[in-house]
Parts: C-alpha cells; structure tokens; sequence
C-alpha cells in the first residue's frame, strides 16, 4: 500500500483512545492532508507543461517600447526595441538579443514577442557598425543589460519597479552569438546564454569562454557560414564539463535556422523557452523536456540531468556571504552589508572588461564604498572569505 493511501486510511479511522488523543490526531491529519494535496497539485503542474504545451505565441498580450518612448540610448548599440507582456505578474526576467555579420536588428526581433509573450522582457539591438566583430557584439549586449536594468528605475517606464536585476539573460545570432558567449565570460551574474548559430573567430581560446552560464547553442547541418563543426561543436566542447550546456544542430537547415521560434518545425522556440524557464526562472518542471531530443534534431547533445537545482553548478550566492548591497543603481556612494564578518574578508570591485577599480578590507558588517568616480555602466562585485567568494552585480549611473 503506497504512503499516501496509508496515511489517509488512518486519517479516516474512528478508533481513538481519547478525547485529547483525537484532537491531536487530527491535527496531524488536516497537516499531512494539506502536504499531500500540495504534492498532488505541483505534480499536476509539472505534468501540464509538455513540448506540446508550449504554443506560439504564449498566453499574454506584448506591447514595445523604443528610444521614442524613452528608452536609454545605449553608446554600445544602435536603436532598440523592447517586448514585454502584458497582464503578466512582476518582477520580470529579461533577455538581451543582438544580430550578426551585416546584418540588422529586424533578423532576430521575432524573438521578442514570442518570449514576452511567454513572461519575459526582451530587449533587440542593433549594432553601431553592420561590420562589429564578436567583441563589439559582447559590449553591445552588456549595454543593453544597463538599458533594461534602468526602466526597472525610470518612472515614466511601464516597467518601473517591474524587472528582476538577477535574472537576465543574452542571446545572439552569428557573431551575435559569439558575442554572447564573450559576455558570460565578462560577467558572471549573467544567468543563461541562448547562442543562435554562434560565430566566433578561429583564433579564439578556450579560456576566452571559459564560463559558469549555462549555455544552450543552436547550429544548422547545412550551414555554409557557420559550419557546426568549426564553429558550434567548438563552443560545446570550449564551455567546461562543470557549465551546464546543450547543443542543437537543426536537421537540414542553413545559416537563418534558430534566427526564429519557428525554427527546426517550433522545435527552436519550444526548446529555448524552455532552457530559459528552467536557468533564468528556475522552473523544475521544463529541465525534463530538455532531455527530450525533438525529430528536427540532427546531432543533440547535453550535459544536464535534471536531478539537482538549476544553478548548483554555479556556486554564485551559494554561501549567503552578502547581505545586502544598495543603493542599486548607485550614482555615489554604495553599501556593502555581509551576513557575518570573518578573518581576512575583502571585496573587490572590476568592470565588465574584468579591470579592477576598487578593492579592500572588510572590518565591519557594513562598508561605505566610493563610486562616485567610477564611469557609468555595470560592475561586479566579488566577497571573499576563508570559506567561500561570493559575486554580486551592481550598475553605477
């Protein structure tokens, strides 16, 4: 007899000793009910999402908001388009997307109503120059962060108060995609990388994207630009074992094939949503589907097991050294509160090119740290103890 019909046969029996014994037991009872029910309707949860639950467009109406409705005017990138969802609930996770090799903007804003539709932001650029390289993508791509970063701040903003700083995530086409590599590798807080076709130069190393982001990268078979095996089967093997990653080669397709959702026959969209509901939003229930290899795949490799959380590979956080770090964005002084103070505790503070601008002793459980002075853009912050070192992303104005 299983534990949950045991335990509910025994909750209907009559056959208590006494008054006070009665009680106690259904105390007991209305407890291990409620538990079982709770059980029972997140078990119905997870078997309600499927491959096939997943429809284009999702359930929430998206609405844009450009430069014209007062976006900030990244220096990085060149116009830009943001999607989000209407009637959703707050706060939002986010995506920045950036096209490649001469290419513009319009070839990966399908992207952006298909994610907002499904409760995510989305942010599409363009580049400055049609021709940037994979580094200027990467620049572009961590403007873009500060832009979706500030509507969370800017009151005239639909947004306001609305995005989740810790949870944002890059994307790219082509030399967008190498971009997108280039940028988990500069900032670590960056929670997932979606890499559509991704070039990167031959010349590159493995440490150059040697990251923790879990990292999902889509190639074509019959791509002539980007080849799978000099280019995406590169990425896979270069992203360390201990980084949890998945590659998608999309049977009998070319170049344009993850440029999409519609890619690989939906196959595209409903496995990228699903990398970002599982990685950017810790939702247990879509890992199972990852391990799912759809029809359009032709190769279809992963490294995930679904057994443990989504970001224990990452030990970002892991120790709960920081306990508070505010204001944020900052535009002067910011404030660093640890949870406990320890021998030997520092901070060091770099920027997204990984220059160090700032680092010092802790001596109390709440430190004062000058930025008035540093250039406007995002930081990394990492505390560091005899027991762990913890990471933490902040944006000076």
């Amino acid at each position: 007899m299983s534990s949950k019909i045991l335990t509910l046969s025994y909750c209907n029996t009559k056959a208590y000793k006494t008054r006070k014994m009665k009680k106690l037991i259904n105390g007991i009872c209305l407890l291990l009910i409620v538990m079982l029910s709770t059980e029972i309707i997140c078990a119905q949860d997870c078997e309600s999402v499927t491959l096939e639950s997943i429809t284009d467009p999702g359930i929430y109406e998206v609405s844009t908001l450009t430069e014209s409705d007062g976006i900030r005017n990244g220096p990085d990138y060149a116009g830009a388009t943001v999607y989000y969802p209407e009637g959703a609930t707050p706060p939002f996770a986010s995506i920045a997307i950036v096209p490649g090799f001469i290419s513009a903007e319009s070839t990966i804003q399908n992207w952006g109503p298909f994610l907002a539709s499904h409760g995510i932001v989305v942010i599409t650029i363009g580049t400055n120059s049609l021709l940037d390289n994979p580094y200027a993508r990467k620049d572009a791509l961590l403007d873009a962060i500060i832009t979706i970063s500030e509507e969370n701040t800017r009151i005239e903003s639909p947004l306001f108060g609305s995005i989740d700083s810790e949870r944002i995530a890059v994307s790219g086409w082509s030399m967008g995609g190498g971009g997108a590599q280039l940028a988990a590798a500069a900032d670590p807080t960056i929670k997932a990388v979606v890499a559509l076709c991704p070039w990167l130069d031959p010349q590159t190393e493995a440490s150059d994207i040697d990251h923790a982001v879990p990292v999902l990268i889509f190639s074509a078979e019959l791509d002539a630009i980007a080849p799978p095996s000099a280019h995406a089967n590169i990425h896979y093997d270069y992203t360390p074992q201990t980084t949890a990653k998945l590659l998608f080669e999309i049977d009998n397709d070319g170049h344009q094939a993850a440029n999409s959702p519609t890619g690989g026959q939906g196959d595209v969209g409903k496995t990228a949503l699903s990398w970002l509901k599982y990685y950017l939003l810790d939702d247990n229930c879509y890992c199972p589907l990852l391990l799912e290899t759809p029809d359009s795949a032709s190769e279809y490799m992963t490294n995930i097991d679904c057994t443990g959380n989504p970001n224990s590979i990452d030990s970002l956080n892991e120790k709960n050294t920081i306990s508070k770090l505010y204001p944020n964005p900052s535009k002067g002084n910011i404030n660093l509160e640890v949870v406990k103070l320890t021998d030997q505790m520092s901070y060091e503070i770099f920027s997204i090119t990984g220059t160090t601008v700032s680092r010092g002793q802790l001596v109390n459980l709440k430190t004062s740290i000058e930025t008035e002075n540093f250039p406007a853009g995002v930081y990394i912050m990492n505390v560091d103890s005899a027991e762990s070192t913890e990471r933490i992303q902040f944006i000076v104005h």
